[in-house]
């Protein structure tokens, strides 16, 4: 029970990501800009940090199209990696409260076993679809939960172990 508990705590603490997008105060500024960070601990010294910086610009209210990228460290008492991701996104918001979107990342791993050396050097591709429910914080300010899903995610071929990625995070003027 403890090793699902942390692998499901793993999961979670890697693949969620804190959101913040900020806007000045005028109107007609349409960019938002945003990130997060993660950080993940479990059994064999695992540790993972990661960064997600975005940027994005208001197609009108309720469409944002972006740039998203992430950088992830990933340690353990058997491997050391690095992911490095990039790609643009969408989001769709209707009725204030809900969302709907898209993201394509490109992914680029690195990764050295401690005990003998070996490299392993690959790239994989992600389009998650998903979306969730918004709560207003006041101020234009929202917490998003949500569920977004890897189409092009293959039980075996995959570095990932699930094509499901939680999300959590908020936003700030939309």
């Amino acid at each position: 029970m403890k090793k699902k508990f942390t692998l499901l705590l793993m999961l979670i603490s890697f693949w969620s990501f804190s959101q913040i997008a900020m806007s000045s105060g005028t109107q007609n500024n349409r960019w938002t800009f945003g990130g997060g960070l993660g950080v993940g601990f479990g059994s064999n010294s695992y540790f993972n940090f990661q960064v997600s910086p975005r940027v994005g610009y208001k197609i009108t209210d309720q469409l944002e199209g972006g740039i998203i990228g992430n950088v992830s460290w990933q340690s353990s008492d058997y491997y050391k990696s690095t992911m490095f991701g990039v790609g643009p996104f969408a989001n769709y918001y209707f009725v204030r409260s809900f969302f709907v979107g898209a993201n394509l990342q490109q992914y680029f791993i690195n990764s050295k076993e401690k005990f003998s050396g070996y490299k392993y050097n690959t790239d994989e591709t992600a389009l998650y679809l998903g979306g969730g429910y918004m709560q207003s914080l006041g101020n234009n300010a929202f917490a998003q939960f949500g569920v977004m899903y890897n189409v092009l995610w293959k039980e075996n071929k995959s570095i990932f172990s699930s094509g499901f990625v939680p999300s959590v995070g908020f936003v700030v003027g939309l």
